[in-house]
């Protein structure tokens, strides 16, 4: 085959791997979506399935046929431009105003909820230290893996909890605030983190290290001081005729500064979301946001299962050992302990009654793409074999999955016990409810006694 004929052969091929995975995509976020999960859990499911997990069982090597070897890297600059995209929106997104208020006990709640887990991670790494302390023939730093692998442990999924929230009408009880609130901070400490990891791992010693920190700061600095304003300025002189610009402007701007700040030693996607953070916020017209925000935000999510793909071309089950197997069920107790736990102890001591706590810690503990993306980074730093990888991303589909069933199941008790006999002696008199619509329904109501319950509480405290 001449250099053009391949050459051809690699871009069809990688037009039709597209095709496959975003088909796939869709039919396995519209079957989780069905089971009460969200979409994110089917589009995993998805990547993990197109990988050698399942369709490598059957035979002819089918992940080998679709995704051949040399057309994977152009999935994967195609994956990342989809998660560069969707890391901008979510730092455009973040809303500060969310910490204002009850800020002892969000600043309490969230100590908790990010040292447990850090805490326990740094002990699992010093457990796992010695099986995977050596990928591919290179042995790694302790300090890198344990700092790394407490980041890990300590993530909660923004975009999901908030989609888990608004689904559950918990947006408007204290539990959907306070859990919107931590989740925000949990985000902006942990690409914190993983900036520190990177430049622990990038670095060519000390000099180097304090290097890459220097000019962080400098990057920081500038997007603050300059970059910040001249958004402003410049979204202020915004006019309908500009709209159609706005989205091409806007998506340069964020894979510029995510080429920056990899540039510096960082990784892309703190540039990304950083650029995010300093987009204007007043936008008395809506014109940024329905001329850039949201098509970048549909493109991004458009993209996201070629990121979920490419992350399940690297996940093995089947080469999973029993020692293997055993790590992956003890990462997901500790994973749940830390988190659910740290959660739940917290806020009970912070007066939050038994329930209202539980509820906010099955919120902590999901995990979702936001762990895949540190893991992600993880792997490409060369920090995690195959075979923890696997684990870990197990453990982010676990904890994201049984959030769902587990936070109806409390809803569900909370609206039994609301209602007492008053309910039983309504329920001749009720609208009939079809089969259907009863979880979805009973989950509204549990969630409306969960707010009223938390209302009262308020009123009786203040």
């Amino acid at each position: 085959m001449s250099n053009p004929e391949h050459a051809e052969w690699v871009v069809v091929t990688a037009i039709g791997g597209i095709a496959l995975v975003l088909v796939v995509g869709a039919a396995f976020a519209a079957l989780a979506r069905r089971l009460g999960q969200p979409a994110v859990i089917g589009e995993i499911t998805a990547g993990i399935c197109l990988g050698p997990s399942l369709l490598g069982l059957l035979p002819g090597d089918l992940p080998g046929l679709f995704f051949p070897l040399e057309v994977r890297p152009y999935l994967g600059v195609v994956a990342q431009v989809g998660l560069l995209l969707f890391m901008f929106t979510i730092g455009w997104e973040f809303d500060h105003t969310s910490l204002r208020g009850r800020r002892r006990t969000t600043g309490t709640v969230w100590l908790s909820a990010a040292v447990t887990p850090m805490l326990l991670g740094v002990g699992l790494a010093a457990l796992l230290f010695g099986t995977y302390g050596t990928v591919g023939g290179r042995d790694i730093d302790f300090l890198d893996f344990a700092l790394f692998l407490g980041t890990a442990m300590s993530i909660a999924a923004f975009p999901v909890l908030a989609r888990i929230i608004t689904d559950k009408r918990l947006h408007l009880s204290r539990v959907g605030s306070l859990a919107l609130a931590l989740a925000a901070l949990d985000d902006v400490l942990a690409w914190c983190l993983l900036a520190v990891v990177v430049a622990l791992v990038t670095a060519s010693g000390a000099a180097g290290f304090l290097g890459v920190i220097g000019w962080g700061a400098v990057y920081v600095i500038v997007m603050l001081a300059v970059v910040r304003p001249v958004l402003a300025a410049l979204a202020a002189r915004a006019t309908s005729a500009t709209t159609p610009w706005l989205a091409a402007l806007a998506a340069a701007g964020a894979l510029a500064s995510a080429y920056v700040t990899s540039e510096i030693g960082l990784h892309a996607i703190f540039g990304a979301f950083f650029f995010g953070l300093v987009m204007p916020r007043r936008d008395p017209h809506e014109l940024l946001r329905r001329g850039a925000l949201v098509p970048i935000e549909h493109l991004s999510r458009m993209l996201l299962p070629l990121f979920f793909v490419v992350t399940g071309l690297s996940v093995d089950l089947t080469a999973l050992s029993a020692t293997g197997a055993l790590h992956m069920a003890l990462i997901i107790v500790v994973a749940c302990v830390g988190k659910l736990g740290g959660v739940l102890v917290s806020a009970r001591l912070n007066g939050m009654g038994w329930r209202e706590s539980t509820v906010l810690g099955l919120l902590m503990n999901t995990r979702g793409l936001t762990e895949l993306v540190i893991l992600n980074v993880g792997l490409g730093l060369g920090l995690l074999s195959t075979e923890l990888f696997t684990a870990l991303v197990m453990m982010a589909l676990v904890t994201t999955a049984m959030t769902a069933p587990l936070l109806s199941w409390l809803l569900r008790r909370g609206l039994h016990e609301a209602g007492g006999a008053e309910g039983a002696a309504a329920r001749g008199t009720g609208p009939v409810t079809s089969p259907a619509a009863a979880p979805q329904a009973a989950d509204a109501d549990g969630a409306d006694a969960l707010v009223g319950s938390t209302a009262s509480k308020s009123q009786r405290t203040h």
